[in-house]
């Protein structure tokens, strides 16, 4: 029998239901209107048979000629690759080969498949603290609309979403999602070994942030703990999504963290090839993703975040891609859930393993498990490996004929210091908390930082830029209790950079003895150190919010435990003084071409999206 289902989860889960009740209706009647366009002759038929001979026949006039006489009939399922394939990113290096082994497994399976468009792939590593930076969280409504121009053909039957890093997944889950008839996997390509130890690299960056480290050797420590193709080890939102993926069943099961280059990986993307077939409308287990994409499913996206602690990237996307299946999902869903959930990992920046340390733990079997006992995930939420995610509790392995096989996922954990059960957590509470006051509400991550500096109450130190704040720093001027605000840093402003050079000198400021805490309305991902952070503040300084009337000396109380977010100013004369101004229109290394999106944004709470302001 399975566990009784959290009567908190329970809850959350039948209010999101109600509160969405009308455009989940409105969205599940249209992707079954897409559907039963198929339907001829009484009987299902490919999609790109509703096309006009002139239309086929460009589609398929590169084909190879077996492939052509199968998309010229009425029986086999294409399938659609969407790639995001380049290989500067260490993580999509490895999807160059995937292509032609995923065509292999679908013609063996009786279908064909083509490549039906790639979408932008940006590495928030490399642009971080530079101008490219301001179009990272913009690139995932981009990567939404290249998936759908890409699917807008007609000629296909199910997806295959080839993307691991930051905005990408989500992107291409929402361009997905806008064809919610057709099926789709994502198919991750998996970690890199482990390099330099994490707390060794942030000593080097703290060291290099106080001018006692040189650029060689920062760039040294640097180059050792991101060498090799895969994903970055660090629990940030690349690997955070891939977690997610597979606890809201659009993964294979175990497929998140075996490493590229093995012929595990190789094995699983050949399954993820062959099970798509199955899942079309031609198939024996039609699983339109818009259909398995329900509130169960987005409320196991959520725990399995608070349970792990990631990256706070996602109370923007996971919010924006229930959107787009059309659920209202909000913070205060967040919340409640984290309350219940306890955190069950410590992997960096929470702690010092990385996901390869984690995965060899237990990973996400064991994860699963646990969470499943305890009644924190819906165990018959719809999966594209199995019937349910109650069947997601296993591992996968090769057999003694090289074949794939899933065995049970262990039932203890092999590291408690990395990976721990249900019963003795880390923490009783999730890794995201929200804040909210005077100042807006904003998000917190509190998986890392320490119970002891998790309330703080200082003068406000105002700065419009990370630039401003590491000259202040080198300057000496912060060597005191401080509460940063970094501000015009929203999606309306600048397109909500990730701020990830606040985090060596702040960090150095708090071990040198200080109170210190970060207020900003840009982003910190799943990079947030150890300092106290409210984050995604909301409404943000551009949009009118009360961050733009903070000034330097201003006392502001952050209270991640009480849920406190508030400037010790009186409410009249914070609402009389004249708000900073906004920075003016953003131009260079691409940035004018976004000059819409910054206008049509969203709040954060909304997930920062253009589609849905």
């Amino acid at each position: 029998m399975p566990p009784t289902l959290h009567p908190v989860v329970a809850r959350v889960t039948e209010r999101i239901a109600g509160r969405s009740a009308a455009r989940r209706a409105d969205y599940l009647a249209r992707i079954a209107d897409a559907g039963r366009g198929n339907e001829r002759d009484g009987r299902v038929r490919p999609a790109r048979t509703a096309l006009g001979c002139a239309n086929l026949a460009h589609g398929f006039a590169a084909c190879a000629p077996a492939d052509k006489l199968a998309l010229r009939g009425a029986d086999a399922p294409n399938i659609a690759i969407v790639t995001a394939y380049n290989d500067m990113l260490s993580a999509h290096q490895p999807l160059k080969d995937y292509p032609d082994l995923l065509k292999r497994a679908i013609g063996q399976a009786g279908g064909t498949a083509q490549v039906a468009g790639g979408v932008p792939a940006m590495c928030d590593g490399v642009t971080q603290g530079r101008a490219g930076m301001e179009l990272s969280l913009f690139s995932r409504d981009v990567v939404a609309m290249a998936t759908a121009v890409a699917l807008a053909h007609d000629m296909f039957d199910g997806v295959l979403l080839l993307g691991v890093c930051d905005k990408i997944v989500p992107g291409l889950v929402i361009g997905a999602l806008a064809f919610g008839h057709l099926p789709a996997i994502l198919v991750p390509a998996g970690p890199m070994a482990s390099g330099l130890p994490n707390a060794q690299k942030a000593k080097v960056r703290k060291l290099f942030a106080e001018g006692k480290a040189t650029r060689e050797e920062l760039l040294e420590a640097e180059a050792a703990s991101y060498h090799s193709p895969g994903t970055c080890t660090f629990y940030g939102t690349a690997n955070s999504n891939q977690l997610l993926m597979e606890v809201m069943g659009l993964h294979l099961p175990g497929a998140s963290f075996v490493p590229p280059g093995t012929a595990l990986r190789e094995a699983l993307t050949l399954e993820a090839g062959r099970r798509i077939t199955e899942l079309t409308a031609l198939g024996g287990s039609y699983t339109p993703v818009g259909e398995l994409l329900d509130e169960r499913a987005f409320v196991n996206g959520v725990v399995a975040l608070l349970a792990t602690g990631g990256s706070t990237n996602h109370t923007l996307h996971l919010v924006a891609m229930a959107a787009a299946a059309g659920i209202e999902l909000t913070w205060d869903d967040f919340d409640e859930l984290s309350a219940v959930t306890p955190l069950l990992t410590r992997l960096y920046p929470n702690g010092g393993a990385d996901v390869n340390h984690f995965h060899a733990a237990g990973g996400t079997g064991f994860l699963i498990g646990e969470l499943l006992e305890a009644g924190l995930l819906h165990a018959d939420a719809r999966t594209v490996g199995g019937k349910t995610l109650a069947d997601y509790r296993v591992t996968p392995e090769l057999g003694e004929e090289g074949e794939l096989v899933w065995r049970p996922a262990p039932r203890d954990s092999a590291d408690t210091s990395v990976l721990r059960p249900v019963a003795d957590p880390f923490d009783t509470h999730g890794g995201l908390r929200t804040v909210s006051g005077n100042l807006g509400r904003a998000v917190v991550k509190v998986s890392a930082v320490d119970p002891a500096h998790r309330a703080v109450q200082a003068p406000a130190r105002v700065f419009a830029s990370q630039q401003e704040l590491q000259e202040a720093f080198r300057a000496g001027e912060l060597d005191g209790d401080v509460v940063v605000v970094v501000r015009h840093q929203g999606p309306r402003a600048n397109g909500m950079p990730e701020l990830h050079k606040l985090t060596p000198p702040l960090s150095v400021l708090q071990d040198r003895g200080h109170k210190v805490a970060l207020v900003t309305d840009g982003r910190m991902s799943g990079a947030s150190g150890s300092v106290l952070a409210a984050i995604h503040l909301s409404p943000e300084a551009a949009a009118g919010g009360p961050l733009a009337r903070v000034r330097d000396g201003d006392l502001i109380r952050l209270d991640a435990d009480e849920g406190v977010l508030q400037v010790l100013v009186p409410e009249e004369e914070l609402a009389a003084r004249e708000p900073a101004a906004a920075p003016g229109e953003q131009v260079g290394t691409g940035r004018e071409l976004f000059a819409a999106f910054r206008r049509a944004v969203g709040p954060a709470e909304r997930g920062a999206a253009v589609f849905t302001s």
